[in-house]
C-alpha cells in the first residue's frame, strides 16, 4: 500500500508540472517527431471566442515587418525555465536549444464581419488586432501558424493551418493554398491565392548563411525588437522586457542597442524607411552569407557600399528579370530601377521577393519608387558599372 500510494504521488506531482500553476497545460518542447496539430505544443490556444498566449510564451514585434500579402503576423517566443538567449548586435539572438517561435499569419475581416469566407481586409500589416495579448476570432481570420523549433540537431520548421471554424491547426509539411479575396477600404477585392509554404521553401528564407545551409531565425534581431510593445501588463521596451523576464542576456540599454526605422513612420528619414524595408524583405537573402551572395546585390542592414546596394550595377545575369534595364538601381529613375520593376509583378519569374507572396505590396513598392527617384548621381555608361559622383544613401 505505501508503493502504491509514493507512485500515485508521484503521478500527481508529474500531472501538477504539466498544468502548472495556472491550471493550464505548460508549453509542451518536442525534441523529435512532428505533432500532428498546433495545440499538442501548448503554445497557443483557443479559449473564449479568442486566440490566446500559453504562461510563459511572451509577444513580439518588428519595427518594419516582412511583408506576406498583407498578412498580419502575431509573433511569439518561448524558451525553458532558466534559459536565455544571448544577445548579438547584428544577427538573430543566439537562442538556447528548447526555444519555440512562433509567428501566427491572420487578417483583420473586412467592416460589417466576416459573412462572406473569403473576404479578408487589406490592411497595413504593421497594424496589430493584439488586445491583452489576445486575437478575437470574431474579428479576425486565422490562417497560419509557423513553428521554428530548436532542437539538438539545429531548427526545424512546422507549418500548421487553421480550419475555417478556427478551432484547431493542423501540419502541413507539404504546404496548403487558401483561397481569399482582400478587400479595401472602399470596398474594392483582389483575389488572393495565400500560398502555405512546405517544409522545404522555409529555408528558402530561414537558410541565411550559405555555408552552413542550417535554417536560422531572421526577425527577432536587435534592431527589429528595439520598440515599444503594449503587452498585457504595460507598454516597455522588447529588448528591457525581455531581459526583465529572464529571456535575454547580455543586452545593452536600449538606446546604446541599433534600431530599425518603422517604414511607415513619416517622422524617420526616406533613406532609414527604405533600407529598414530592404533588409527585412530582401537582405536575409541578399546578403555577404546568404544565398543570393553570387548577385552581387546586398541589400541587409550592414551593407554600406553604394555598388553592392545596386547603385549603378548591372545585373550578374539578364533575361525576362531585368526587364531589359541596365541597372540594379538607376539613381533618379524607378523605371529604370530592375528591383522596382521586380517588386512592381506578380509573375513568378520575374517578381522579387520570389517566396512568401502573390501579390504586389503597392505602399512598399512606392516607397522604394520614391528612395529610388530621391538618389542623386549617375552611372558610368562607358565603363560597363559603377556610381559616378553618386550621393545615395549615407553611409552610416
Amino acid at each position: 500500500m505505501r508503493a502504491m500510494r509514493v507512485r500515485v504521488g508521484m503521478m500527481i506531482g508529474v500531472l501538477l508540472a504539466l498544468v502548472g500553476c495556472s491550471g493550464k497545460p505548460a508549453v509542451h518542447f518536442f525534441d523529435e517527431g512532428q505533432p500532428a496539430t498546433l495545440d499538442q505544443w501548448h503554445v497557443l490556444r483557443v479559449e473564449g471566442g479568442k486566440l490566446r498566449l500559453n504562461d510563459g510564451v511572451v509577444p513580439y514585434d518588428l519595427n518594419t515587418p516582412l511583408f506576406s500579402d498583407y498578412a498580419h503576423k502575431l509573433r511569439t517566443v518561448w524558451m525553458p525555465e532558466g534559459k536565455a538567449a544571448g544577445y548579438q548586435a547584428e544577427n538573430a539572438f543566439d537562442f538556447p536549444v528548447g526555444t519555440i517561435l512562433s509567428k501566427t499569419f491572420y487578417y483583420p475581416l473586412p467592416e460589417g464581419g466576416g459573412a462572406d469566407a473569403m473576404a479578408v481586409a487589406r490592411t497595413p500589416p504593421s497594424q496589430s488586432s493584439l488586445q491583452g495579448e489576445a486575437l478575437d476570432l470574431s474579428r479576425v481570420r486565422l490562417i497560419e501558424t509557423r513553428l521554428l523549433v530548436h532542437r539538438q540537431q539545429g531548427w526545424v520548421a512546422l507549418p500548421y493551418v487553421w480550419n475555417r471554424e478556427q478551432t484547431v491547426a493542423t501540419l502541413k509539411r507539404t504546404g496548403d493554398t487558401v483561397e481569399l479575396e482582400l478587400v479595401d477600404a472602399a470596398g474594392a477585392r483582389e483575389a488572393l491565392s495565400y500560398q502555405v509554404p512546405d517544409q522545404n521553401q522555409c529555408g528558402g528564407c530561414h537558410i541565411t548563411d550559405n555555408r552552413s545551409r542550417k535554417l536560422l531565425p531572421i526577425g527577432p534581431k536587435a534592431r527589429n525588437l528595439n520598440r515599444d510593445f503594449d503587452y498585457a501588463g504595460g507598454r516597455e521596451n522588447q529588448l528591457a522586457h525581455l531581459a526583465r523576464v529572464g529571456y535575454l542576456q547580455g543586452a545593452p540599454a536600449p538606446a546604446q542597442a541599433p534600431r530599425a526605422a518603422d517604414a511607415t513612420d513619416p517622422q524617420a528619414s526616406l533613406d532609414a524607411r527604405a533600407r529598414a524595408y530592404l533588409d527585412v524583405n530582401c537582405g536575409h537573402c541578399h546578403s555577404r552569407t546568404g544565398p543570393a551572395i553570387t548577385s552581387g546585390l546586398w541589400l541587409d542592414a550592414p551593407t554600406r557600399d553604394h555598388l553592392k546596394l545596386g547603385l549603378c550595377k548591372q545585373p550578374i545575369a539578364a533575361g525576362k528579370g531585368t526587364g531589359n534595364r541596365l541597372y540594379d538601381v538607376l539613381p533618379g529613375d524607378a523605371d529604370a530601377s530592375i528591383i522596382a520593376f521586380r517588386m512592381d509583378s506578380d509573375d513568378p519569374a520575374v517578381m522579387m521577393p520570389e517566396l512568401g507572396r502573390a501579390v504586389v505590396h503597392k505602399e512598399g513598392l512606392a516607397l522604394i519608387r520614391q528612395w529610388i527617384n530621391g538618389l542623386e548621381g549617375s552611372c558610368d555608361t562607358t565603363a560597363g558599372a559603377g556610381p559616378v559622383n553618386t550621393t545615395g544613401p549615407p553611409a552610416g
